[in-house]
């Protein structure tokens, strides 16, 4: 049957559709779109393709090529397999294989499976995990396998409605450019589905083996050897702390049990209502603990129930870790991603000095994210590491890792302040399983050796190496011209004459109160604190991201995100070691961001909503 929509081209895309897709669901919701005439939303799903952004592809699970759907997933499974045919033609080569890994979400594992089928198809050989694991555990076993390459399906902490395509790379991180462009290029050249790509039943093939019970059994057991063995000994073996954990719906729980039984501690206290994997998410409304306190009330009713004075949560995925203490007054304090960052970065160089005594930390590093606090470079200044600051994604941070250590040099610990941690380069990505072991043993040392709470510590490593004051948070923004009307005007803000190719940057906020020193923009490639005017980071046009250097020594960085109809802020100020007037610097701060939001993001002019929490 054919349909006129008055289009040539989307009358095209309707066909191509309703010949390839043979998941009956999805056929049928693109044909009875079609027989009602709905046009605009066929063409919405139809004539745009998801494209590979900062974590693989991420999108609703619906019919369309926009989304994620059978179609899709094999289309772009078909691509990722032409181009690693590219990449590595010989037989040797290409019998290193794939590995694949999927979540609890709805159809990730039909998705793990429908693309292990078209790897088969290219004669590549597949480990497919037999259950759902912790992100993590697809990079460890690209590298520990040697794979070409490793397929993650997950939308991380996304709503339920979505799922994803994370794609790593024969180093084990993230795949960066040009592997995202070429992948895509690849796809768009294979996208007609192979009959067999519907054959499920090649997964009995003898090609297909499952790492999960080698490659866990293997990630326990560096992970035990990342912990220093005094510190299991003397103290998580004997450690009065109790942890309350959350996997918010998600796949952390086994592996985060098995992960304190290697280094000796306490057994968690799970929250049951949240322990296993379930798609609906339904007692959160984000299942994202990046959220804060509003995704963590059960969390702590059950810490108060049981009297734990600290709670760990993954989010879905288990990539990442959030953590709350309570205070001496009852209170919870959920620390940041970047007050996270602090202590972790502190404790990888503490765990450091503890194993290698007699080493010098001149060749060790701690990476950042650009958007994440510079506390990490404060800390590594005073105490003679490297640091170095990366673009926004973990994707970066592990290929820079791989770099350093081609080099002979230790990475000792990167993050990024979405609450997303690598301790150590077991694995190349965040893991948030690591996290919350190292976390809770340090915890456990504090308690014993000085008698100090999480919060205690920070607050000494603010004493050492500066106050450092941050905040981030987002508005949503669920249209993308208004995202680009808000950037532009950005762009033109300020008197004529400063910046080059017709930009004209605001020179100040708040009536000229705070002057903003240099701009840098990673979108048009122009940073005024250079020479040359030019960006040092990588930049992409297909992204919005602006950095403000002010006089006062406060940096905001406006940005869209990569996987959510979210433009956020982040701002920080540093202060100088023994300055101490840390109210005053937050106080400062916070006023800076309220008029960087309403001067330039006008959030009710553009209608954007402000987050909940």
């Amino acid at each position: 049957m054919e349909f006129d929509s008055g289009s040539a081209e989307l009358n095209q895309r309707i066909a191509e559709w309703l010949r390839w897709d043979k998941n009956e669901k999805t056929s049928a919701e693109i044909r009875e779109l079609a027989q009602r005439g709905d046009w605009k939303v066929l063409g919405d799903r139809l004539l745009q393709r998801l494209t590979f952004g900062t974590a693989g592809l991420r999108g609703v699970m619906q019919a369309g090529f926009n989304a994620m759907n059978d179609l899709v997933v094999i289309q772009s499974a078909q691509g990722l397999a032409k181009y690693l045919l590219q990449c590595y033609p010989t037989a040797e080569e290409r019998s290193r294989g794939v590995v694949l890994g999927y979540d609890g979400r709805y159809n990730s594992k039909r998705f793990a499976e429908l693309s292990a089928c078209v790897f088969l198809n290219e004669n590549i050989p597949v480990w497919l995990y037999s259950h759902t694991v912790a992100t993590p555990f697809v990079p460890f076993a690209v590298l520990e396998l040697k794979c070409l390459a490793g397929i993650m399906v997950t939308a991380s902490h996304n709503p339920k409605e979505d799922n994803g395509y994370k794609v790593y790379w024969t180093n084990s991180a993230q795949i960066i450019p040009p592997h995202d462009k070429n992948i895509q290029t690849s796809i768009m050249e294979n996208l007609e589905p192979l009959e067999t790509s519907w054959n499920l039943e090649l997964l009995l093939s003898d090609k297909l083996n499952d790492p999960y019970d080698q490659m866990v059994e293997l990630y326990f057991r560096k992970l035990q050897a990342n912990v220093p063995q005094p510190f299991i000994r003397d103290y998580n073996t004997t450690s009065p702390l109790r942890f309350v954990y959350s996997a918010m719906h998600g796949v952390g729980y086994p592996f985060v049990v098995k992960a304190f039984e290697c280094a000796r501690l306490p057994a968690v206290i799970a929250v049951p209502e949240q322990r296993d994997p379930d798609p609906e998410f339904r007692t959160v409304k984000f299942p994202n603990p990046e959220e804060g306190k509003s995704s963590l009330v059960l969390s702590m009713q059950l810490a108060n129930e049981t009297g734990c004075d600290v709670i760990l949560a993954n989010d879905p995925d288990a990539d990442r870790l959030a953590c709350a203490e309570k205070d001496t007054k009852g209170e919870w304090r959920v620390f940041s991603g970047n007050e996270l960052g602090a202590l972790l970065g502190w404790w990888a160089i503490r765990c450091y000095r503890e194993q290698y005594p007699d080493r010098s930390l001149s060749d060790c590093y701690l990476i950042a994210s650009t958007v994440s606090s510079k506390m990490c470079r404060s800390i590594a200044n005073v105490d003679g590491l490297n640091f170095i600051e990366t673009l926004t994604g973990f994707k970066w941070m592990g290929n820079k890792s791989v770099e350093l250590l081609s080099q002979g040099k230790t990475v000792l610990f990167a993050f990024e302040e979405a609450i997303g941690f690598m301790f150590s380069p077991t694995v190349l990505d965040k893991d948030g399983v690591s996290a919350a072991c190292h976390l809770a043993t340090m915890a456990s040392y504090l308690r014993a050796t000085s008698n100090q709470s999480l919060a205690d510590k920070l607050n000494e490593l603010y004493d050492i190496y500066g106050f450092h004051c941050t905040f981030a948070s987002y508005h949503f923004c669920y249209e993308p011209p208004v995202i680009e009307r808000i950037f532009k005007r950005i762009r033109n803000l300020g008197p004529g004459g400063k910046c080059t190719e017709g930009q004209n940057y605001p020179q100040s906020i708040a009536d000229g109160r705070f002057k903003i020193a240099d701009v840098r923009d990673l979108t048009t490639g122009y940073d005024s604190s250079q020479p040359d005017g030019r960006a040092v980071l990588p930049t992409s046009k297909s992204s919005q991201m602006i950095t403000f250097s002010f006089e006062n020594g406060a940096v905001v960085t406006l940005r869209t995100s990569g996987t959510e109809p979210k433009i956020k802020y982040y701002a920080e100020m540093c202060a100088q070691p023994g300055q101490r007037d840390w109210n005053g610097s937050k106080a400062t701060l916070r006023e800076m961001v309220d008029c960087i939001v309403e001067e330039l993001l006008q959030p009710k002019e553009n209608n954007l909503t402000p987050r909940s929490d």
